[in-house]
C-alpha cells in the first residue's frame, strides 16, 4: 500500500536521520536511502489535492427506486498532472444495496491546467433528500510510491420522489371518466351533475329527466342529459401521526397513502376538479392549496418526497379544524388514516358532525393482509392464538368502520396495492352519483 501525505514525508526523513546517525545501521541506510529519496520524491511530484477546484452537475430529483447521475467536474489547476483514486461519498440510502462502494470510487487523470468530469450513479432506496457528503482524492505520484490525500466538501442533494406505483391504474381510470362525461344520461340527478344538452328518448332512460316543455316544442320526447359538474374541490387529508409509521411489508403505511393520494389527485385533475393537500398530525405538517392543473402532481410529489411520519398521536380536533379552514365550502374530504378504534373513537367520532354536516366525506385506511394470513393459520398453540389476536383485530376494525359508515362516512379498508384503484373507484362512483 502507498504511503500518503505527510506519513510519508516523516518516514522518509525518520529513515534517513537514523541511518545516518547510527553506525550499526550504515548498511541498511545505504540500502535503502535510495529508496527513502524515491518515496520523498515521489510524494513531492505528485500533484497537490487542496487546489483542486470541483463543481457538481446533473438532476436534483428522481423517482424512488429510479437511477440518477451525479457528475463532478475536476479542475487541476497545478503545474503537476494528477493521476489517483477519488471517492465520492454519499449517504448508504442514495445506493443500491452492494453497489456503494464500487459506484463512489473512480480513478482520475487530469493533466496540469485541465478539467475532467466524473458521473457518479445512484439509485436512492428511501423517499426524501439525499445529501453529498465529501470529495476524498488520493493524489498519486510518478513512481506510485507515496500520496497526497485531502478531502472536500461538494454539496448537492438529490430528492428521492415518491414511486407513483399505481398510476398504472391511471389510463383505464380515465378511460371511465370519459364514459362518464359522455353517458346520455344519468340514472339520478345529484347536486353535483349539470344540465349538459337535449336528445330524443331511448327505450331504459329514466323517465324522471324526460323534458315536457322541449318534448311539446320537438313533437317528439326529448330527455335532458345531465354531466358531471367540473370545479369541485377535493381535499386530501393525510395523517401523520404514529399510526401512520406502521409497517405493511417493508414499507410504512404512509407511502401507501401517498400512492392513493398521487393517483386521486391525478385523476381529479383530470376530471376539472380543484385538489389541496394537508398532512396533519399534532399540526399541519405540509400544505398544498390553489395550483393549477398542471402543477398539482409535482407540487403534491415535492411536499411528500420529506414527509415522514411522526412517532405522536394525531390530534384529531386540530386536523378537524384545519379541514374546515381550508375547505369552507361544500368539498370531497378524502381522510387517509387508520381504522384503530381507540383513535377513531375517541377523536374523530365527536368531530365528525362538523365534517359530514356539510362536506362529503371518505375515510381510507391502508389494512395489513397479512391479518388474513395469521387468521387462517392452525397447527401449533401459538398459530391459534396469533389467529385469534388477527380475527379480534379484523373484528375491531369492521366494527369502527360500520361505525363510521352509519355516520355517513364512506369507508375502504384495503391492502396497500389495493387501496389507490379502490379509492379512484370510489370518486368516480361519487361523480357518477351526483354526490360531487
Amino acid at each position: 500500500m502507498a504511503l500518503t501525505g505527510r506519513t510519508a514525508l516523516v518516514a522518509a526523513l525518520g529513515a534517513l536521520v537514523v541511518g545516518l546517525l547510527l553506525p550499526s545501521w550504515a548498511g541498511i541506510g545505504a540500502v535503502c536511502l535510495p529508496l527513502l529519496l524515491a518515496v520523498l520524491a515521489d510524494l513531492v511530484l505528485a500533484a497537490p489535492v487542496r487546489t483542486l477546484r470541483f463543481e457538481r452537475g446533473g438532476d436534483t430529483t428522481v423517482r424512488l427506486g429510479d437511477p440518477v447521475d451525479v457528475e463532478l467536474s475536476v479542475t487541476n489547476p497545478s503545474g503537476r498532472p494528477l493521476r489517483g483514486r477519488l471517492r465520492d461519498a454519499w449517504a448508504p440510502s442514495a445506493w443500491e444495496p452492494g453497489t456503494a462502494v464500487p459506484g463512489s470510487r473512480h480513478t482520475v487523470t487530469v493533466p496540469a491546467g485541465e478539467r475532467r468530469r466524473l458521473t457518479t450513479h445512484l439509485a436512492p432506496t428511501r423517499r426524501g433528500d439525499h445529501h453529498a457528503h465529501r470529495v476524498t482524492v488520493r493524489s498519486l505520484g510518478p513512481l506510485g510510491l507515496a500520496a497526497r490525500q485531502g478531502s472536500h466538501q461538494v454539496p448537492w442533494t438529490i430528492r428521492a420522489l415518491p414511486p407513483f406505483a399505481s398510476r398504472k391504474h391511471l389510463p383505464s381510470r380515465l378511460a371511465r371518466l370519459r364514459e362518464l362525461d359522455g353517458r346520455t344520461s344519468l340514472l339520478s340527478r345529484g347536486q353535483g351533475t349539470e344540465f349538459d344538452s337535449l336528445r330524443e328518448y331511448l327505450p331504459g332512460d329514466d323517465v324522471r329527466s324526460i323534458d315536457w316543455r322541449a318534448s311539446a316544442r320537438r313533437n317528439t320526447v326529448a330527455v335532458r342529459t345531465w354531466r358531471p359538474e367540473r370545479d369541485r374541490h377535493v381535499l386530501i387529508v393525510l395523517d401523520t401521526g404514529r399510526t401512520s409509521a406502521g409497517r405493511v411489508g417493508d414499507a410504512p403505511r404512509l407511502d401507501a397513502a401517498l400512492d392513493a393520494a398521487l393517483l386521486l389527485a391525478a385523476l381529479a385533475t383530470k376530471a376539472g376538479d380543484r385538489v389541496d393537500l394537508l398532512a396533519h398530525d399534532l399540526h399541519a405538517r405540509r400544505t398544498v392549496l390553489g395550483r393549477s392543473a398542471s402543477e398539482v402532481l409535482p407540487a403534491f410529489t415535492n411536499a411528500m418526497a420529506t414527509l415522514e411520519p411522526a412517532l405522536v398521536q394525531t390530534d384529531l380536533r386540530a386536523l378537524t379544524s384545519a379541514t374546515l379552514r381550508l375547505a369552507p365550502h361544500r368539498s370531497l374530504i378524502v381522510l387517509l388514516t387508520g381504522l384503530d378504534a381507540d383513535p377513531i373513537e375517541e377523536g374523530l367520532l365527536p368531530q365528525l358532525p362538523l365534517l359530514t354536516k356539510r362536506h362529503e366525506v371518505v375515510l381510507a385506511s391502508v389494512a395489513d393482509p397479512r391479518l388474513d394470513e395469521l387468521a387462517a393459520t392452525r397447527g401449533t398453540v401459538q398459530d391459534v392464538y396469533g389467529a385469534a389476536a388477527a380475527e379480534q383485530t379484523r373484528a375491531d376494525r369492521t366494527r369502527t368502520a360500520a361505525r363510521l359508515t352509519r355516520r355517513g362516512v364512506t369507508v375502504l379498508d384495503s391492502p396497500p396495492t389495493a387501496l389507490p384503484p379502490a379509492l379512484a373507484d370510489t370518486y368516480l362512483a361519487l361523480k357518477a352519483a351526483g354526490r360531487l
